[in-house]
């Protein structure tokens, strides 16, 4: 198993750590020699506008979309979620590039700017009783799944904050940035 760790923006180095502290060597993808290395892939948190467009300037935005699901696992978190997608609200004026592979709506910066950011637990039955410490940084929120999509986690107040088709996986909060490893484990069985 490889897994790669997407390095054009955002919390990259975040996830490297993470996946070095738990015995994985993680690869930086930057180009589309370093994605057909990897069988698992993190989009890290960021801008989703700016790491689409970069998708698109170094040409892995239809590596990923062919590959997504399929040979590759694909965890977006928060800007990643977003880049997942099929349906993006509140997008950037003229559009943005996404890979759009999920059956998820989600809304861009749902909770407001960077001032609203937010801590609250997550429910995620899956990785046991007691809830994930959840960080959401000018999160998007998601605001629909399709039938193929398991509601992964959830706020006390019943908000979808992860969501996984296959071996897609999309979390509106950032793992990275505690010292639960939980998510990131569990991304490594899918």
């Amino acid at each position: 198993m490889t897994v790669g760790v997407l390095a054009l923006q955002g919390d990259v180095r975040e996830h490297l750590e993470v996946l070095k502290r738990i015995g994985v060597a993680p690869v930086e993808v930057r180009l589309p020699q370093h994605l057909a290395a990897v069988d698992r892939l993190i989009i890290p948190g960021g801008e989703s506008t700016t790491i689409g467009r970069l998708l698109y300037r170094y040409q892995l935005l239809e590596p990923i979309r062919a590959r997504a699901g399929r040979d590759l696992a694909v965890w977006g978190t928060c800007a990643g979620a977003i880049l997942l997608a099929r349906e993006v609200l509140d997008a950037k004026q003229g559009g943005q590039p996404t890979i759009g592979v999920m059956e998820i709506t989600v809304r861009r910066n749902a909770y407001g700017s960077q001032l609203e950011s937010f801590e609250a637990p997550v429910t995620a039955p899956a990785l046991g009783a007691s809830p994930l410490p959840g960080v959401f940084i000018r999160a998007p929120r998601i605001e629909a799944v399709g039938r193929e999509v398991e509601a992964f986690a959830r706020l006390a107040d019943g908000a979808i904050v992860a969501a996984r088709q296959g071996r897609l996986l999309a979390t509106t909060f950032h793992p990275e940035l505690t010292d639960d490893d939980r998510m990131h484990r569990y991304f490594l069985e899918l």
